[in-house]
This record gives C-alpha cells, sequence and structure tokens, in this order.
C-alpha cells in the first residue's frame, strides 16, 4: 500500500480590524493556496454570512466529488477504447442543517453528459460509470451516497 500526502494553506482573510469581536464583526473570507498553484478566493456560503463571489467549501466537496470521479472514468474509458470527445458534469448535492445549527450532506449526485464518437461505444461509456465511482478516491470516503445519472450522446 502506498500512502500519498498533501498540504494546503488556509488564511483566513476576514478580520476587518477587530477579529472576532462579534459573530457580525468578521468577514468569512479565505485564501486555499498549494505551493506552486493559483490561490482560490473562498468563503462561508451566504446562508451562513458568506461571500457569494467567493467558493465556499460546500461547493468544493462536490467539485471534488465530480471532477476525482471525471478523471476515473476518463482514465476507464482510454484503456477501454471509448473515445470521449465532450464531458460536462452539472453535479448536485444536498446538505441538511441539524437544530443544533450543525450539519451534513446526505447525498450528492453527478449528472455526467458524455459524448463519445460512435455510437458502438454508448453501452460501454454508460457502464464505465459505476467502474469510476468505485475508484474514486472521494466518493469511497465520504458518508453519503454519491448517485450518478448519466447521459451519453454520439457526435
Amino acid at each position: 500500500m502506498k500512502n500519498h500526502r498533501y498540504k494546503i494553506t488556509i488564511q483566513w482573510t476576514g478580520n476587518q480590524g477587530s477579529g472576532t469581536s462579534g459573530y457580525k464583526e468578521y468577514e468569512r473570507s479565505h485564501r486555499i493556496s498549494v505551493e506552486s498553484k493559483v490561490v482560490i478566493e473562498g468563503s462561508s456560503d451566504p446562508a451562513f454570512r458568506g461571500d457569494r463571489t467567493k467558493h465556499n467549501p460546500e461547493e468544493m466537496l462536490l467539485s471534488s466529488l465530480s471532477s476525482c470521479h471525471m478523471l476515473w472514468y476518463l482514465h476507464f474509458c482510454s484503456e477501454a477504447g471509448i473515445i470521449v470527445t465532450e464531458y460536462i458534469d452539472e453535479a448536485t448535492g444536498t446538505m441538511e442543517e441539524t437544530a443544533s445549527g450543525s450539519g451534513h450532506f446526505t447525498e450528492a449526485t453527478l449528472h455526467p453528459k458524455v459524448t463519445v464518437l460512435e455510437e458502438s461505444m454508448v453501452e460501454k461509456a454508460e457502464q464505465l460509470h459505476h467502474k469510476a465511482n468505485e475508484y474514486c478516491f472521494i466518493a469511497n470516503s465520504v458518508n453519503f451516497p454519491v448517485k450518478h445519472i448519466p447521459t451519453t450522446l454520439v457526435k
């Protein structure tokens, strides 16, 4: 077995001069950085006093699920001789907030729309979504179901 280690830096940028002196006295803004990569500007969801122009952790979790699935899927298609020419996913997720204010995701659904080169590739292309889900590191790390509603087109 191999271990892979990852390192990121989160820097809070929302101090408006008085720190966290009150719930409404600070911004939820922060920067997410990884050495030698573009900085991602983050905040909390607007429902939790966040900046709607910045990415929030819930969106990033959903993005991680979607991109991990896509990368495995494209890998398996390549191995199987399935020629994918386009891939887009409009993933959705549901987070349930509890009475105490905490919360958790209850599900995520990926809606990959895949275009393949030939009609003969459609059936196998659709089957490979199941395999991609089995291998996705992120999907294997969450405690809620990750569903798939794929559409396959020929172009």
